[in-house]
């Protein structure tokens, strides 16, 4: 069972930046393309970011483009999203989640494994 934990977030002022870390345990993490999604009060989980299992590949959610970036590190067991120009509404929780089947997806219904989430606040 694999086990994920993510950490970074709190509050950001609107244009600043941060780094959220998601670490992996319970299974081989180089066997799982992972993704980072994101719910706002009211809202439904969204897709940000995925990458596959040995960083070749990633997809952004438009909303993110050229301001977010997701890489890994499989040596560490860990999948980072490194945020930039933060908005007001980048406001929300942000989960990472884990993939076992091959190839990148924007659905969270194709993830297997969840963090419990992080909250990530961007004040002006």
């Amino acid at each position: 069972q694999v086990q994920l934990v993510e950490s970074g977030g709190g509050l950001v002022q609107v244009g600043g930046s941060t780094r959220l870390s998601c670490a992996a345990s319970g299974g081989t993490f180089s066997n799982y393309a992972m993704g980072w999604f994101r719910q706002a009060p009211g809202k439904e989980r969204e897709f940000v970011a995925a990458i596959s299992r040995g960083s070749s590949a990633t997809n952004y959610a438009d909303s993110v483009k050229g301001r977010f970036t997701i890489s890994r590190d499989n040596a560490k067991n860990t999948v980072y999203l490194q945020m930039n120009s933060l908005k007001p509404e980048d406001t929300a929780v942000y989960y990472c989640a884990g993939r076992s089947r091959l190839g990148l997806s924007q659905n969270a219904a194709m993830y297997d494994y969840w963090g419990q989430g992080t909250q990530v606040t961007v004040s002006s």
